[in-house]
């Protein structure tokens, strides 16, 4: 595999010296800026053989290098070794940027080649001013490997469904409208709408195309008077077709977006800064452009009553699955033959027999002890563990049900665990329900609210290096903006209808992690003088592992609340649950004060 790297870097430079380029920088990203992105884009995997799923490669015509942050360090030198790139540990002081770099080694007047299409214009505009300060050119250029990657996987041509009203809870037709109406607030006539998850929301279609996620490959254009949706024509069958003739949707081709965009004569054309650049420079040669947010990222964070309610029901659901889940683990790891792997196979299982369950919206995280240390951990056959009675298991797992998606996360005590990790654990929970007891003035970001979740550990002097709250989708990206609670600033305000993850954690390398994850709904409070304010209702239904909880370091408002809590999930789940799952559910939910 190692000299197959190296005769496409060989290839990547032939292409190079073509077209007069001194180093080219291959992304992560795909033409729509998903976290996660068809096989068809994944041409940082293809050219390097670094496999995970973020980081950054660049090739020069005789060096290059990728890279990557702190979850892949371990993975990416093993992978990178023999290749000739070299890793680069992204964030650490000692790193250079990707232009620093490029910067000194390379001769001023020097040509930077990126693919426009896989690069946002925030980004794009960003590195040009970086590489510009050195002395260098950015020189946007065609896909290369459309002609260099032998073999390359197909664009995925599974068709989109429909996602009735039912569970949407708002026509087309009406998102369509507020989608006007932002635009005649920003005096413009015309928005590209090219984020995946913004136009499968905007016409209540799901896919298959993004793992994971319930996306279809395509742009949305919506002027005053009319709307395209272009796809591969492949993907439309006569029932989308007849649908998006309702919803006066017209259809063009994929991949005629930016010769439409060179031909733009409609007026102001309103684009955000994550519109790949290359439609960036085909619109802004026709038509005059405003750069403002999409107002669908918006739209879509604050959801609807009936996509409120199907979060409900989905929870309920999640939480039947985790407790069949939970109530079988503890006794299968005793046969001392299950592993991170057999378990997130048997997760699925309990989860795949609830109704509506369409996949699930994440790779699962099941980290044993020190691989729970892995903030990011996957599996694999190489590396599984098998569980023992002892320790700690971190399981961060999710579900895309039609009506919902889940994301909860669980540290799992299998067995004894020592004063440390009991006493880590319950710092995690202390943050993690003083955030979840949260209540704040209207006007508030989650920036304002991080410390909540950290202030204890803090105090231990201990931290976590990611955010600790995001946004989820509704039977959509499971990673939600524009609103997060982590340290550095999001602007973004907390609305009620938002949905935002509470999860801190303490993780220490080669010995264990811990995590406590719920899935929150932002709701109204009260309202005084002192304006409106706001506060968190739990839409996670599971109970939380008490056997390694610290009562000594518990208040007793701390414990008011997890068994508040603990009722809440009781007298929820309980009556959709047979009587041997009713006594084990009960058992976990007793109050703190009868362990």
């Amino acid at each position: 595999m190692k000299e197959k790297i190296k005769e496409r870097i060989s290839a990547m430079r032939n292409f190079m010296q073509k077209k007069g380029l001194a180093a080219f920088i291959v992304p992560s990203t795909d033409p729509h800026s998903g976290e996660y992105v068809p096989a068809y884009w994944e041409s940082r995997k293809w050219i390097s053989g670094f496999t995970g799923s973020a980081g950054t490669a660049v090739i020069t015509l005789d060096q290059g290098g990728v890279w990557t942050d702190s979850r892949y360090f371990l993975q990416a030198a093993d992978q990178l070794e023999g290749t000739g790139l070299l890793l680069f540990k992204d964030r650490l002081p000692e790193t250079p940027s990707v232009p620093g770099w490029l910067g000194s080694i390379l001769t001023p007047g020097s040509k930077v080649g990126i693919d426009g299409l896989v690069n946002t214009t925030a980004e794009a505009k960003a590195l040009k001013h970086a590489l510009n300060g050195y002395g260098l050119e950015l020189e946007p250029v065609d896909d290369p490997f459309t002609e260099l990657w032998t073999g390359r996987p197909p664009l995925p041509l599974d068709p989109p469904f429909i996602l009735p009203e039912t569970y949407s809870g708002v026509s087309c037709h009406d998102k369509l409208e507020q989608i006007r109406d932002s635009l005649h607030k920003n005096h413009a006539q015309a928005i590209l709408i090219s984020a995946l998850d913004e136009i499968a929301w905007t016409l209540n279609l799901r896919g298959s195309d993004v793992h994971c996620n319930p996306v279809f490959v395509s742009y949305l254009l919506v002027t005053d008077k009319e709307a395209y949706l272009y796809i591969l024509p492949q993907k439309i069958t006569p029932e989308i077709g007849q649908y998006l003739e309702a919803c006066h949707v017209g259809i063009r081709h994929y991949h005629d977006i930016a010769n439409d965009l060179k031909h733009f004569r409609e007026g102001v054309l309103q684009l955000s800064d994550e519109t790949n650049y290359a439609l960036y420079l085909a619109a802004s040669s026709a038509t005059q452009i405003i750069m403002a947010p999409s107002p669908v990222k918006y739209l879509k964070a604050v959801k609807n009553p009936v996509e409120i309610a199907g979060y409900h029901k989905a929870m309920k659901r999640d939480g039947i699955a985790m407790v069949r889940f939970l109530m079988w683990l503890k006794e299968a790891v005793r046969n001392g033959k299950e592993t991170e792997m057999s378990i997130d196979r048997k997760l699925y299982e309990f989860r795949s027999a609830q109704d509506l369950f369409k996949g699930i919206s994440f790779d699962t995280i099941a980290g044993y002890q020190e691989h729970g240390a892995i903030v990011h951990y996957e599996a694999t056959p190489e590396t599984a563990s098998t569980l023992k009675p002892e320790g700690l298991l971190l399981l961060d797992s999710g579900a895309q049900y039609m009506d919902g998606t889940t994301d909860i996360t669980r540290t799992i005590v299998l067995g004894p665990v020592t004063d440390e990790q009991k006493k880590d654990y319950t710092l995690v929970l202390k943050g993690f329900i003083a955030l979840s007891q949260a209540e704040f003035p209207q006007g508030t970001c989650g920036t304002q609210l991080d410390v909540l979740a950290r202030q204890y550990m803090w105090k231990a002097g201990i931290n976590y290096g990611h955010g600790t709250g995001h946004g989820v989708g509704h039977f959509l990206n499971v990673h939600e903006g524009p609103h997060q609670i982590r340290m550095n600033h999001m602007p973004a305000l907390l609305q009620p209808g938002m949905t935002v993850t509470n999860e801190p954690g303490i993780y220490k390398a080669g010995r264990y992690g811990i995590r406590t994850e719920n899935t929150m709904l932002i709701v109204e409070s009260q309202k005084t003088e002192f304006g409106d304010f706001y506060k968190f209702e739990p839409l996670t239904l599971c109970p939380i592992d008490k056997e390694a909880i610290c009562r000594e370091m518990m208040t007793p408002e701390e414990t008011e609340w997890l068994d508040s809590y603990h009722k809440k999930v009781y007298d929820t789940l309980s009556p959709l649950l047979d009587p041997q799952e009713q006594l084990w559910l009960e058992k976990a939910c007793k109050p703190l004060s009868e362990l």
